[in-house]
């Protein structure tokens, strides 16, 4: 029971983030929703995402994001073998839209 409610949480919170209609929304939204330790911790990762999927060597990753080895590690087992293919998601669409702007 416990595990279907959080689920509905996450749900609730994934829609909300749905609603949002621009980067500022988007900005202000995840100023009230999270820490600025939490908000730095979400962007490092999502850079060192980027980073990897760019074929950026570790080394300069931590240069760039101050991101651990760890972290990297981490976030390189979700783009290579376990992750859910979120990443690839965003990835792509952004590389549409930025295709699009040119």
């Amino acid at each position: 029971m416990k595990e279907k409610l959080e689920i509905k949480n996450l749900d609730d919170l994934y829609k909300a983030v749905l609603c949002l209609e621009s980067v500022e929304e988007c900005r202000l939204f995840f100023k009230d929703l999270c820490t600025i330790p939490e908000l730095k911790a979400l962007s490092q990762r999502y850079q060192v995402a980027r980073m990897l999927t760019k074929n950026y060597v570790y080394n300069d990753i931590v240069q760039e994001t101050g991101a651990s080895t760890a972290t990297i590690s981490r976030v390189n087992r979700s783009l290579s073998y376990d992750g859910a293919g979120g990443y690839g998601i965003v990835f792509s669409r952004l590389d549409e839209q930025e295709g699009e702007a040119k």
